[in-house]
């Protein structure tokens, strides 16, 4: 991948749903968690620079990206509430600089990408040059989602009421989906019950939150 594209992971989040921060969950893989599984696959999938989001509460998620061996750089939003939106303006602003393409950006909750799919859509952005490209199948879209740097200025003056999908909206006629068969990019984890679909086991709920 010749067009330098870094990663922004959106992981500020207070998990209301899940009861727990969804970053921390443990995937199948002993020792790993959703946060630390999204920066692995990203970097295996081609992306050198990597920004993870995180809030001002979120000391135990940068404690475990820390201990990384190539840790990503961690952004810390201090209000969150507004919506993912404010978490997406923070890591754009970490990552845009000169000779930047664009930006790969991706959710804590949806933890099933595989690095053929990052590889797959820089790949087609570097073909393409699409200010949008994203997976696709069977009519869903999923994440990552790749902006180009043209799509900046309009993330920028989004509403933060209604987050960037109009942005997105409003660029689809320019845009490129990726067929894919992997159904990781298309399996968010919101609640407890998602987490015990999707891995098989449950999880413990603060109920102190």
């Amino acid at each position: 991948m010749s067009l330098f594209v870094p990663a922004v992971v959106l992981a500020a989040g207070r998990s209301i749903r899940m009861g727990r921060a969804k970053a921390l969950l443990p995937t199948l893989t002993e020792g790993e968690t959703f946060v630390t599984r999204i920066v692995r696959v990203l970097r295996q999938g081609g992306v050198a620079d990597v920004v993870v989001v995180v809030s001002t509460n979120g000391t135990a998620v940068r404690s475990v990206l820390s201990s990384l061996e190539v840790p990503p750089r961690i952004v810390i939003n201090p209000d969150p509430d507004p919506g993912q939106l404010s978490s997406l303006l923070l890591g754009l602003q970490a990552v845009d600089r000169p000779g930047v393409a664009g930006m790969l950006l991706t959710l804590v909750d949806v933890p099933l990408v595989g690095p053929g799919i990052v590889k797959a859509l820089l790949q087609v952005y570097e073909r393409t040059r699409a200010p949008i490209v994203r997976p696709s199948r069977g009519g869903q879209h999923g994440h990552p989602v790749l902006f180009d740097r043209t799509v900046f200025g309009a993330l920028r003056g989004a509403d933060p009421a209604i987050g960037a999908k109009p942005v997105i909206r409003a660029y689809l006629d320019d845009a490129v989906d990726v067929p894919v068969e992997d159904e990781g990019p298309f399996v968010d984890v919101d609640t407890p019950l998602d987490y015990e679909r999707v891995f098989g086991r449950q999880i413990s709920i603060d109920r102190t939150r």
